[in-house]
């Protein structure tokens, strides 16, 4: 497994670094009572010269975790599974959001609440697995508990 440093001294708090990547702002959003999925987001920098790609993840707390996406569909808003991951270009940064990209954990095996810290593992086409702590937060990203 990849060398993960949590780099509390070489950049923002909740901040971790893969290979040539950057994860930071990482927020689980509180599900509401006995809903079975809960969404994630954060931020990937790849500084680096080599794009890489989010293919999905791992949590002991839930039973997937898969990489979603919204679309408009008309005057509707759609979510569907990013089948091919999404695209982390080399030099850009990305945004995983609501009304966006973002994570989705499905088959909860607890109902994870507000203050609560997760362990999720995401897998990249290049910088392979990454373990980070995701903070659980009240309303998501606006909410982030530090």
């Amino acid at each position: 497994m990849k060398t993960v440093l949590l780099c509390a001294a070489l950049c923002a708090p909740g901040c971790v670094m893969a290979q040539d990547l950057r994860i930071s702002d990482a927020c689980i959003r509180a599900p509401m009572p006995g809903a079975p999925v809960v969404s994630g987001y954060l931020t990937i920098t790849n500084p680096g010269p080599v794009a890489d790609r989010l293919t999905g993840g791992r949590a002991d707390f839930a039973d997937v975790v898969q990489v979603h996406g919204m679309t408009m569909d008309g005057e509707v808003m759609r979510m569907r599974q990013r089948v091919d991951g999404l695209p982390v270009p080399a030099g850009e940064t990305v945004t995983l959001q609501p009304g966006g990209d973002h994570l989705m954990f499905t088959g909860l095996n607890f109902a994870p609440k507000s203050g609560d810290t997760l362990q999720v593992t995401l897998t990249f086409d290049h910088a392979g697995p990454v373990t980070l702590p995701m903070p659980v937060c009240a309303g998501g990203p606006a909410g982030r508990v530090q």
